[in-house]
This record gives C-alpha cells, sequence and structure tokens, in this order.
C-alpha cells in the first residue's frame, strides 16, 4: 500500500538571463560647437545660431521683456515630443523583457490564433480525408537524452499560426533540463528549431515554440466530452522513428484515471481518453483525432503485458490519450507564465490496496484546504461533485479535472456516517 501527496511541487525550470539593455545615458550627445562651450540658442532671436563666450565682464543686463508666445510653443512642442520618445523607448524596454522567454503570450490562448471549426462534414466516415487535414499539422519531436542529439523522439501537433506546438513533457523533459537542443520536423521533412516554452509533469504536456513553425497549418481543436465509445478516432505521429503513421481505430473507454510514467512514478495521472487505434513509442504527444477532423486528445501512454502503464512497449491494443480539454487549461497557463499549475487539497490519499469503496485519506496537512475544510485522517472519500469516487487514483484525477480556486464537494464517509464537505482548491506549480 503507497500513499500520494497530492500537493507535492515536482519542480519547474529557473527564470533565463536577459540580455543586458543599454542604458539612455549612452546616446551620443551633440558636438560641442568649435570656439565656444555648448549654450542654448539666444533667447527672443530665431534664426540666429549660438552664442560664443563674451570676452569682456558680465556687463549689467537689461530687463527682459515677456517671453514671445511662440517660445511657449515650442517648449510645449520639445516637451510633447520628449515624452513620445521616452514612452517608446520605456515600452520598447518593456517589450524586450516580456519577449525575453520566447513563446510566451500574456493573453495566452486567447491571443494566439487557434482553429475550432472542422474542417470535414459531421457525417464523414473517412481515414484518408482525416489523414489529408491532420498530417500537415502533425510534426515529429527530436530531442536531446542523456547527452545524445535526438535520443528521445515523439510526436507533436500545431497550436496555431504563431508557431507553438504541443507535445508531451516526458518527450522533451531530458533536453528541457539540460538545456539540449529539440528540433520539430514537418511532413515534408523540414526541420526547425525549438524551444520549451513551458512544461507540465503533472499533465504530462508541453509548449514549444518555433518562430518558422508559424508557417504550419494548425489543427483544428474539438472536445472528447462529446465522444462516446464506440466513436472513430485517427491516431496520427511517429511510431517508432516512423514518421507520418496514420492508424484508425475507436474510443474504447472514456475517464479513465492511468498514470503516464511507469509503476514507480505516480505523478502524472490523466483522466484519459482509452483507444484500440494503434500506439507506439513515439506516437507521444501526437494528435488523436475525432472523423471530423477535430483533435479530442493527445496520445501519452499504452497499457503494457505486465499491467502496468508506459510508453516503451509495443501495441496491444489499449492506448490513452490526454483529453483535449486539459491541454487547453495547460496550455494556456503555460503561453501567459511559462508555468503550469494543478489543484491540491493538501492531503495523503492511498493509492494502492483499495477496494473499490473509495478513497481513504492517510493524512491531513496543516493549514492545507483540506483542514481548513474539515476532512481528517481516516475519512473515506466516496465522491466529488456526486461523481462516483472508488480509490485514490480516481480521487487524484477528479480533483484534478477542476481548477484551482474552485470550491467542490466532497462525499465522505466517517464512523460510518455519510456527509458533505465543500473544499476550495489550493495549487502547486507542476
Amino acid at each position: 500500500m503507497t500513499s500520494h501527496d497530492d500537493g507535492r511541487d515536482p519542480g519547474d525550470d529557473g527564470p533565463r538571463d536577459t540580455e543586458p539593455t543599454r542604458p539612455l545615458s549612452e546616446r551620443a550627445q551633440p558636438a560641442e560647437p568649435a570656439g565656444g562651450s555648448w549654450l542654448p540658442p539666444l533667447t527672443g532671436q530665431p534664426g540666429q545660431g549660438y552664442a560664443a563666450p563674451h570676452p569682456q565682464a558680465s556687463a549689467p543686463r537689461e530687463p527682459q521683456g515677456p517671453v514671445p508666445w511662440w517660445m511657449w510653443l515650442a517648449v510645449g512642442g520639445l516637451a510633447l515630443a520628449l515624452g513620445l520618445f521616452g514612452g517608446a523607448v520605456g515600452a520598447l524596454l518593456v517589450q524586450g523583457l516580456v519577449d525575453d522567454t520566447p513563446g510566451l503570450v500574456s493573453g495566452g490562448l486567447g491571443e494566439v490564433d487557434t482553429v475550432s471549426t472542422p474542417p470535414l462534414p459531421a457525417e464523414n466516415g473517412s481515414v484518408t480525408a482525416v489523414a489529408r487535414q491532420l498530417l500537415p499539422s502533425t510534426v515529429q519531436i527530436s530531442a536531446e537524452f542523456e547527452g545524445e542529439a535526438g535520443g528521445a523522439t515523439g510526436s507533436g501537433f500545431v497550436l496555431d499560426r504563431q508557431g507553438h506546438i504541443i507535445t508531451n513533457n516526458h518527450v522533451v523533459a531530458d533536453a528541457a533540463e539540460g538545456d539540449g537542443p529539440i528540433e520539430i520536423v514537418d511532413q515534408n521533412g523540414n526541420r526547425y528549431d525549438a524551444e520549451v516554452v513551458g512544461r507540465s509533469p503533472v499533465y504530462d504536456l508541453a509548449v514549444l515554440f518555433s518562430e518558422k513553425a508559424s508557417r504550419l497549418r494548425p489543427a483544428s481543436l474539438g472536445a472528447s466530452k462529446v465522444m462516446r465509445v464506440g466513436d472513430g478516432v485517427v491516431a496520427i505521429g511517429s511510431p517508432l522513428g516512423l514518421s507520418s503513421t496514420v492508424t484508425a481505430g475507436i474510443v474504447s473507454a472514456l475517464d479513465r484515471p492511468v498514470t503516464t510514467g511507469d509503476s514507480a512514478n505516480d505523478s502524472s495521472y490523466i483522466n484519459a481518453v482509452q483507444t484500440d487505434a494503434a500506439i507506439n513509442p513515439g506516437n507521444s504527444g501526437g494528435p488523436l483525432v475525432n472523423l471530423e477532423g477535430q483533435v479530442v486528445g493527445v496520445n501519452s501512454a499504452i497499457a503494457t503485458t505486465g499491467g502496468g502503464f508506459g510508453s516503451e512497449s509495443g501495441n496491444i491494443g489499449v492506448g490513452f490519450a490526454i483529453p483535449i480539454e486539459q491541454v487547453r487549461i495547460t496550455a494556456d497557463q503555460i503561453l501567459r507564465t511559462g508555468e503550469a499549475r494543478y489543484p491540491v487539497i493538501g492531503a495523503q490519499v492511498q493509492t494502492g490496496g483499495d477496494e473499490g469503496e473509495g478513497a481513504r485519506i492517510d493524512k491531513v496537512n496543516p493549514d492545507t484546504p483540506a483542514q481548513k475544510a474539515g476532512l481528517r485522517k481516516d475519512d473515506v472519500v466516496t465522491a466529488v461533485e456526486g461523481e462516483r469516487v472508488t480509490d485514490g487514483i480516481a480521487l487524484i484525477v477528479a480533483i484534478r479535472t477542476h481548477q484551482p480556486g474552485e470550491t467542490i464537494e466532497f462525499t465522505i464517509l466517517r464512523g460510518g456516517e455519510e456527509r458533505t464537505v465543500e473544499i476550495t482548491l489550493g495549487s502547486e506549480i507542476g
């Protein structure tokens, strides 16, 4: 029996160094005029040049008359021009700081050009038509792994017209941690250097950016929530390094709680779309597409004959995709800040040895949403928002389908009595 703390922080990358900006004080000053020091124009004498120093001692000055009206206009115009210039320079400096991390977009998905219109009619049943639409939007990912360039391969798809690419975190994690090279390869074999904008180990998602990829066609984003068991789907990617590979099948289950890691890694739980479309190592990060040509999930893991879940064994007809709804949320967070967040309650829950009766709380951490809501050790959570919870993994997945800051209702058993508690979800980076 193991326990899992849904509040742990898997870590993130530190900020990047920025290029120094040149201070305004380094701008070149006007040259000193020959034969004298630099002096302002003669007051009240338009059209004259600059005064030379007087050879004699200063004589008493004659009283000056009122400042001419045109001088006030000139001074006002100069002040306005300097203000506009300063504002423009400041804006450029701020923009430089904002754009220091390539691919960040302050407005998230709302400020990039994504596509959601189905490219094919609802009655389409042709896998050929789906492949024709999606292959130009699907890329192969080649990333450094353990010091070897191209040691990790996977798949991805074009998110928008700005050059953002969606893939799995586990495809690029090693390269991102070691600042290793990452390339994307389009359908025609063209290679583009790419950078990691941000990634989420918890949801096994990453957003890449390549300016040259802005010429590629974005994939249309659909919805997994409207899918039904038995609906046709198509998986596209580069299994075993074989680029532009298309396989077809059906949705064989929905809302399947699985982890994308190996049996020793329980950090990446997803509420997956299950499919029998053939998925192999190298398909990771590629799109799972409905027959209208819309992405409904990101292929992430496959079942193994040993009974676990992972991405290193061959296809046995059971694959899993991250729902596109979660992809939208995580991509939006990463585009805005370079980081992804996931909801937590601040309690440890048993993730093994459950008997299907609910999720048993092992520990409630102090000063957390769980403690503030009144959860206690040995409480058994049987439902979240009215949806049944059978074990610890199901509870973690149920929580992660919501967002930080939401208030959700838990149904619990305590001392044989059923009661409900409301919990406002906290958040962690990951």
